[in-house]
């Protein structure tokens, strides 16, 4: 159950690892009706420009602007582009790479906060027409929830592992994650997961089934996890817990 888990992985890459070990079985014997396999066409030659130097120029700006296309950036002062890459050959630069990479950053923070900012208003509103709703509790840090039934055991530690059953949807209803539905409840330690999770399971009791409505700061921030969840996304989550595992 990865998804719940805040940001252990939220920024991490895992490449498959594949076995570079040759397969022992043995081959099936070409018959006489056996067709030969065709030929792979041929990759086609990079086309050279006016020469080798003018073609790996173009290629390099290809490959980055490929690279910041995939980021977002669909924009840029062509001039200034190259007046930059020439700078930094000839060591006369206006910026420090680290000021260039911080001002990168916060450009493309920006496209993503304007590009989800309506996902964001969503679940803002959704939360204050909530919030009037007298069963609805909200703690100072934003969260809401609702008491569907109190239990009377030990209430949970951040630093504690816990036993929980989970059902995740967004504010449309649309379900994204069950531990009900995979038929075994989740056990994990607390402090790992989203910060909604952390605050909020910390006031149930063993027993205790809470729904809890989580703004989106509280649970996977602006950039969301992976394609089920948007990034500015507003959570509800239905929650049981089962037990405290000791340890």
């Amino acid at each position: 159950m990865k998804r719940i888990i805040v940001l252990i992985c939220s920024t991490g890459l895992f490449l498959p690892v594949f076995s570079q070990q040759q397969s022992t079985a043995p081959k099936k014997p070409v018959t006489s009706t056996s067709k030969p396999a065709a030929a792979k066409p041929a990759t086609p030659s990079a086309p050279v420009l006016k020469s080798t130097l003018d073609s790996m120029s173009y290629a390099i700006g290809m490959l980055d602007g490929n690279f910041f296309k995939m980021q977002g950036i669909t924009e840029v002062n062509a001039q200034l582009l190259g007046k930059g890459f020439d700078d930094i050959l000839k060591s006369k630069a206006l910026m420090t790479p680290e000021q260039a990479d911080q001002l990168i950053r916060r450009e493309m923070q920006r496209m993503t906060r304007k590009k989800i900012q309506p996902t964001i208003d969503e679940g803002q509103k959704f939360l204050a027409e909530n919030a009037k709703r007298k069963e609805i509790k909200t703690t100072a840090s934003g969260l809401q929830y609702e008491i569907i039934k109190e239990g009377t055991g030990e209430r949970p530690t951040a630093d504690q592992t816990i036993k929980i059953h989970y059902i995740g949807t967004l504010i449309n209803g649309k379900k994204f994650e069950s531990s009900r539905d995979r038929g075994e409840p989740l056990v994990y330690p607390l402090n790992q997961m989203i910060k909604g999770w952390v605050e909020g399971v910390q006031l149930m009791a063993i027993g205790s089934r809470y729904i809890f409505y989580i703004p989106y700061y509280l649970a996977y921030g602006e950039q969301g996890s992976g394609e089920t969840i948007p990034g500015g996304s507003t959570l509800i989550f239905d929650l049981e817990l089962l037990d405290i595992i000791k340890q």
